[in-house]
């Protein structure tokens, strides 16, 4: 997993274990992501499927694309797709997208980059593997996250954040067996690159086996842990959770992961993305790609496209 790493973890700052009076927060639900597939025909486990919108906000959904070896001509990407209200952020762990847009804008992201998209008022977006890529196959892995848009920014104008890997905050546990990679938002004091309408806080977290990472949370932030590949624990009472699987976790100050001391040749450690941030509590109208207020907003959005008038600058 070529995601950024650090040959000597005891070189980097590390993240304080709990306080005196610090509430551990507590497993609420654990759910396994369906598996099935997208755009051209790319695999994708949903990962957040069976956890309630409630629990969710400020976030829509989650992808886990792959991982995958391609063979020679079978790297697929999406068609062109609008999007409106909301925001993608995409981390390619493995492998290479370029994307580009209705806008004029685009770029290529590769091992450990993230492009964080915010669609506002909407746009045409592609994303597909380079010819190079097409034709020599090789590995795949990555995320898309859906964040909502508050009220106010959900017409606001298309931008890109294109977050390089070597740009991440990079800490370590109070063991030192676990790398942690702040992509957004502030864990511990420490602050990632990225550029956030909501509050919240995106991590990737490496666990060697048998580590233990207490990582404090904002007391403000929904906490959801979803495990990319790896066996481990959750929580105080050590809820077991393997690759696919997703915890929801209730209120409190921090919160603990814990590599199972075992793992499993093709996946040598544990590696877990950990995201919260402060519910919107606005009302939801969500169809395809449009996610709005109202249902009168998503057929706006609907007939916008179907004119042939949306996301582009003059629209």
């Amino acid at each position: 997993m070529p995601a950024i790493t650090v040959d000597d973890l005891t070189t980097l700052d590390r993240v304080r274990g709990p306080g005196l009076g610090d509430q551990p927060r507590p497993v609420l639900q654990v759910t396994t992501a369906p598996q099935g597939y997208e755009g051209e025909g790319f695999p994708v486990r949903r990962a957040f499927a069976g956890i309630d919108l409630a629990r969710l906000d400020p976030f829509i959904m989650m992808d886990q694309m792959g991982e995958v070896e391609y063979a020679p001509g079978e790297p697929k990407g999406t068609a062109w797709h609008p999007h409106r209200g909301f925001e993608t952020v995409t981390y390619i762990i493995d492998g290479t997208f370029d994307h580009h847009d209705s806008h004029g804008g685009g770029g290529t992201i590769t091992n450990g980059d993230t492009q964080w998209m915010t669609a506002g008022s909407g746009l045409l977006h592609i994303e597909a593997p380079p010819e190079w890529l097409v034709q020599s196959g090789g590995l795949f892995h990555g995320l898309q996250l859906w964040v909502n848009l508050p009220r106010d920014a959900k017409m606001s104008t298309p931008r890109y954040q294109d977050i390089r890997s070597g740009e991440v905050q990079l800490l370590t546990s109070a063991d030192a067996g676990a790398l942690v990679r702040v992509i957004a938002g502030t864990v511990d004091g420490h602050a990632g690159p990225g550029s956030t309408y909501t509050p919240m806080a995106l991590v990737h977290a490496s666990l060697e086996p048998g580590a233990r990472l207490d990582l404090p949370w904002d007391v403000d932030f929904n906490a959801l842990v979803y495990v990319l590949n790896g066996d481990g624990t959750v929580g105080e009472e050590g809820r077991p959770l393997r690759t696919g699987q997703a915890a929801v976790l209730g209120a409190g100050d921090y919160f603990t992961v814990s590599a199972a001391g075992r793992q499993e040749s093709r996946s040598p450690r544990l590696d877990v993305v950990v995201l919260g941030g402060r519910p919107i509590r606005e009302p939801l109208a969500w169809a395809g790609p449009f996610v709005m207020n109202t249902k009168a907003e998503v057929m706006e959005a609907y007939q916008a496209f179907q004119r042939g008038s949306f996301g582009h600058p003059t629209s």
